[in-house]
């Protein structure tokens, strides 16, 4: 009999002990439910606003670095960075304009250069540079100097042809004028009285000059004629 009661009295505390876990798993449930709200808003909110701030301005200039670099940095094999002095003046697309320059002047005078010029002058500077490098490699004694010459050269000589064209033209105007002159005065005399009796005139004493001749010749025909009938 005793046997039986201490079955009895065993039984129910494995019971309580099955109970007193779940009850712990509760705590413990509910104290690590409020920590991963706490948790999550951190790296949820955080995250987004704080990082990519820094992550955004390093992954953008290392794209044009290593897509498109300027003709400049592209030739002296040199990382082009934003604030690359040569990148707007020398673009990818053009890499002949800085060759030339480069063989004439140089790298470090070019861009020596364009930092003692402002920003407003730098585009007019790059292209003065660039034909004045073209013109010393077709004429390096003379360069820009003597394509200037052959262009005054020019200039003098059309201007001696135009001298000569303009005297030209005064002399032919000249004799234009002289021309007219004379047709007026000409057609003035043909119209004044004096001049009209004049030329009436004149076919009246033609006649009368041709009868005296015709009348000159019939005597002299008529004493040949007739003087050897009285011998």
């Amino acid at each position: 009999m005793d046997n039986p009661s201490k079955a009895r009295a065993t039984f129910p505390t494995p019971f309580i002990a099955m109970s007193s876990p779940p009850l712990i798993s509760s705590s413990t449930s509910s104290s690590s439910s409020p920590s991963p709200p706490r948790q999550s808003p951190s790296p949820t909110i955080n995250a987004p606003a704080g990082f990519p701030p820094p992550q955004q301005p390093h992954p953008t200039p290392l794209q044009p670095v290593v897509l498109s670099p300027c003709a400049a940095c592209k030739i002296l094999r040199r990382r082009c960075t934003d604030n690359c002095v040569l990148a707007p003046y020398f673009p990818p697309t053009e890499p002949l304009k800085f060759t030339t320059a480069h063989r004439v002047f140089g790298a470090s005078n070019i861009i020596k250069f364009l930092q003692e010029l402002p920003e407003t002058h730098r585009a007019d500077a790059v292209s003065s540079m660039v034909y004045e490098a073209n013109a010393r490699l077709r004429d390096p004694i003379y360069g820009c100097a003597g394509a200037i010459c052959h262009l005054q050269k020019q200039v003098s000589d059309l201007q001696a042809q135009l001298a000569k064209s303009q005297a030209e033209l005064l002399n032919l105007q000249a004799q234009y004028a002289n021309l007219v002159a004379l047709i007026f005065v000409e057609m003035s005399d043909r119209q004044s009285p004096g001049r009209l009796e004049e030329e009436e005139e004149k076919p009246n004493n033609s006649i009368n000059q041709f009868v005296d001749t015709i009348g000159i010749f019939d005597d002299s025909v008529s004493n040949s004629t007739w003087e050897p009938l009285w011998t």
